[in-house]
């Protein structure tokens, strides 16, 4: 008698999904069906914020920074429950993106499409920790953006299944309003968000 395959752990299937991700988007996003589980896609933009938190933490620590407890909160408690906000947040914006492209309006599967691609918040928040003055942000940032919009074509198209077209329509009049950001004066609150040091040097 042949016995069942095991099961992959958690961190294995992690890891599997996100080569996947880089390297197989539309294979991977093709697969993801609604089954009535999202707790793990919740326990994953948690355990991702919470990682990215701690690392910009220790990043701190090594710098020499002053470290009080409101610091260690932020960066340990708030930060992986804004993780969180930020999925179902998303969650709802790509159920517009699908009411616009003729895609599927199914929330749990446009909540763990995101929930695939949050292996990238802890790089972001990283990368935006690394940025040393405002050339450095606005590189940063630019990348980082278009990578994002790059995902939400992916899951628009292949999990939601939204006519191609139209998803190319809606995401660049997305990347048409975050230039609009970038060429206006509000990119510095946008900025302040993401390192405020580095965007404080931006009015210098």
């Amino acid at each position: 008698m042949a016995k069942a395959p095991k099961k992959k752990n958690i961190i294995a299937r992690w890891t599997t999904s996100i080569l996947d991700v880089l390297f197989r988007p539309k294979q991977f996003f093709s697969k993801i069906v609604a089954d009535g589980n999202l707790e793990e896609s919740m326990l994953k933009a948690f355990l991702y914020g919470l990682l990215g938190g701690a690392a910009v933490l220790a990043m701190q620590l090594i710098g020499g920074a002053t470290i009080t407890f409101s610091v260690v909160f932020s960066k340990l408690v708030v930060v992986p429950v804004l993780a969180v906000a930020i999925l179902f947040v998303l969650g709802g914006l790509l159920m517009l993106v699908a009411e616009i492209t003729g895609g599927e309006r199914d929330w749990e599967i446009a909540v763990k499409g995101l929930a695939s691609v949050f292996f990238i918040y802890p790089v972001i928040l990283i990368m935006n920790a690394l940025a040393f003055n405002c050339t450095s942000l606005w590189i940063i940032s630019i990348i980082v953006d278009l990578y994002v919009l790059f995902l939400l074509y992916n899951i628009a198209v292949y999990c939601l299944r939204g006519n191609r077209i139209r998803v190319m329509i809606v995401i660049g009049a997305l990347g048409l309003f975050m230039l609009t950001v970038y060429m206006a004066d509000y990119r510095l609150g946008w900025f302040m968000i993401k390192n405020t040091g580095a965007a404080l040097k931006c009015l210098v």
